[in-house]
Formats: C-alpha cells, structure tokens, sequence
C-alpha cells in the first residue's frame, strides 16, 4: 500500500483544512487508517484513526477534527476546524491491516507528510 497525503497548508488561526489521504492497493477498505502529526521540535503525536469498527479521535482536537474515509476512492480525510496555533505540524496518514493503535510505529504503511501551518 501506497499513501499520499494531501491538503497541508498555511491557514489563519480559527480556519479550516481538509487533509486527504490516497491509498493504492486492492485492499484499502479492509485497512484500519490514522492520522498523526509531529508539531515542530516535538514528538510525533496520535490524532485520529477509523476502521470498520468506528472511529476515535484524540481528545486535544476532539469537537474541531473529524475523519472520514470513502473507499470507493481509496480516500481517508481529516476535516480540521476552529485551527489553533498549536495544530501546526507535519501531518502524516498511516495504514494497517491489523487493528488501529494509537502508536505511529503499529502501521505497516506510512504517507510523507503534509505541512499544516496555523498563524495567529
């Protein structure tokens, strides 16, 4: 599985970004999917993750963040509102045929990176 992440950008605190997230493979829908983040000079950090059996988001960016996925687009998004400064961070997408972990090194697949800037 290949995974491109998407949608990072410099926004104003209060503002919205969609992250996506583009999975190659056959089977992505039987995938457990995740979004963390790595805020500058900080530890890589869980934010989000869904599967078949739900979703859980992390409760710094719970009421403001919410994944999706469409899987007749291989797609994962992560809708961000209400951003903070404190959002600011390397976003990255991760995938797993086993079960979702809040730990980034639990996912066989990892995406690049995408850059979301939050000024205030």
């Amino acid at each position: 599985v290949q995974l491109q992440a998407s949608g990072g950008g410099l926004v104003q605190a209060g503002g919205s970004l969609r992250l996506s997230c583009v999975a190659s493979g056959r089977t992505y829908s039987s995938y457990a999917m995740g979004w963390f983040r790595q805020p500058p000079g900080k530890e890589r950090e869980f934010v989000a993750h869904i599967s078949w059996s739900g979703s859980i988001i992390t409760d710094s960016v719970k009421g403001r963040f919410t994944i999706s996925r469409d899987n007749a687009k291989n797609t994962v998004f992560l809708q961000m509102n209400s951003l903070k400064p404190e959002d600011t961070a390397v976003y990255y997408c991760a995938a797993t045929a086993g079960r979702p972990r809040r730990e980034f090194w639990a996912y066989e697949y990892r995406g690049q990176g995408t850059l979301v800037t939050v000024s205030s």
